[in-house]
């Protein structure tokens, strides 16, 4: 009884703690996710007041936070759309990963962590914060830019990688063999691409049978479901994350619109009960000694990223001044990057590859928002290129003109993970 108890004043205040903290977040204009890092920072070992009943209790919740936030990812795609993105706007993807992956491999090597931990981060340092990201084109009053959907894109295609990534880097943490690896990815793929298949062609029939008009039973039986592929999943040393990405993306229609709606309340809870757990297993004194590591890649894949969205939208014929609001967008990290360093500290491969990341992304989460709003007025003065105010406000017009609507809509679907 005194046990249970514990265990609800202790959870109950770390609940309490972090709506607190989202409060404050929200006053601010400023993402949550490093306030919740902090906060698992002080509740962990070494930190002001470690927990003890409740932690076990987060470590579930925070397994159930990684899956919400891949079923939420899925829910937001069509299979076609994923598609379509895939023909028209690989060639971003691909400069994208080969600009910000490659510094955090190299970083890693650098260290002397060896292949395993520079592959981790890699994926720490490439994928972006796209919540952060949409909550920051809507502050900034930039969702019907001409930028915007390339911005969109390359989050797309990110999100995509994972399914890929995701079960390669579970492979290679489990420290099974080339054969058995190449098996898992050979599975997964395979799922993936059947998944896509039975999408495109039987979505309907998917979502007719997942549909409810009662909320309750609609969110009973798409998160049981969810649970369910992704224990099947990982089970088969696939993921569960991408289990459950692949459940997202078999529905469709207004099942998808509803399930969205209903799930979005639990997303946000155990996404932060994630943010926290991770920063349980961080002790905070050994974060001094990778901080100077962790604040060099942040500055190299910050102006990396910035780089990629520039010559993303200069492919797509935006003028100048949108392809440095596209560059300066996309520099914000957060929570998949936390996923994926959760995945290597749980495995244990490299002491400080979790400090190392949490560092790193409480960089970028906070340097994101400043960079997207002033990478291109510092772009044009730095290059000589201002012009006349009448002539800047003309230009401004155009920028933001044409359908405004469509990309608004992806933003705010995006802006919920």
């Amino acid at each position: 009884m005194h046990s249970s108890a514990l265990f609800l004043i202790e959870f109950g205040a770390v609940i309490l703690g972090l709506g607190l903290l989202g409060r404050l977040a929200g006053r601010l204009q400023f993402s949550p996710i490093p306030l919740y890092l902090l906060a698992g920072l002080a509740f962990g070992e070494g930190g002001l007041l470690p927990l003890g009943a409740s932690e076990e209790f987060v470590a579930i919740g925070a397994e159930i936070g990684v899956i919400l936030l891949l079923l939420m990812l899925g829910l937001e795609y069509t299979a076609s759309d994923l598609v379509s993105n895939l023909k028209t706007q690989y060639p971003a993807g691909l400069v994208d990963a080969a600009l910000n992956a490659l510094p955090g491999a190299a970083m890693a090597l650098l260290l002397g962590w060896g292949p395993v931990a520079a592959v981790v981060l890699a994926g720490v340092t490439w994928i972006s914060s796209s919540g952060v990201i949409a909550k920051v084109l809507g502050d900034l009053g930039r969702l019907g830019n001409r930028e915007t959907p390339v911005i969109l894109s390359i989050l797309v295609l990110e999100d995509l990688a994972m399914a890929v990534y995701l079960p390669i880097i579970t492979a290679l943490l489990a420290g099974v063999s080339l054969a058995a690896g190449s098996l898992t990815l050979a599975i997964a793929l395979g799922v993936a691409g059947l998944v896509l298949f039975l999408a495109v062609r039987y979505g309907r029939v998917i979502s007719r049978f997942v549909s409810s008009d009662d909320p309750e039973k609609l969110l009973l039986v798409v998160l049981g479901l969810t649970l369910l592929v992704a224990g099947i999943a990982q089970q088969l040393q696939v993921s569960a994350a991408v289990g459950a990405f692949l459940v997202g993306i078999a529905l469709s229609g207004e099942v998808a619109e509803g399930a969205h709606n209903l799930l979005s309340p639990l997303r946000d809870l155990f996404a932060a009960v994630f943010f926290v757990f991770f920063g349980l297993h961080t002790d905070p004194a050994s974060i001094p000694p990778v901080l100077l590591p962790a604040l060099a890649l942040a500055t190299v894949t910050a102006c990396t990223k910035i780089a990629t969205g520039y010559w993303a939208a200069k492919r797509a014929g935006i003028s100048a001044k949108g392809r440095w609001r596209a560059g300066g967008t996309l520099v914000a990290r957060g929570e998949f990057s936390i996923v994926i360093a959760g995945l290597a500290v749980t495995a244990g491969i490299e002491p400080e590859l979790g400090p190392l990341a949490t560092a790193y992304v409480l960089i970028l989460v906070i340097l994101g928002p400043l960079t997207a709003r002033y990478t291109q007025p510092l772009a044009m003065r730095l290059t000589g290129r201002r012009k006349p105010a009448a002539t800047a406000a003309r230009a401004e017009v155009a920028e933001t003109g044409g359908a405004a609507e469509a990309p608004r809509e992806a933003v705010d679907q995006h802006g919920g993970h």
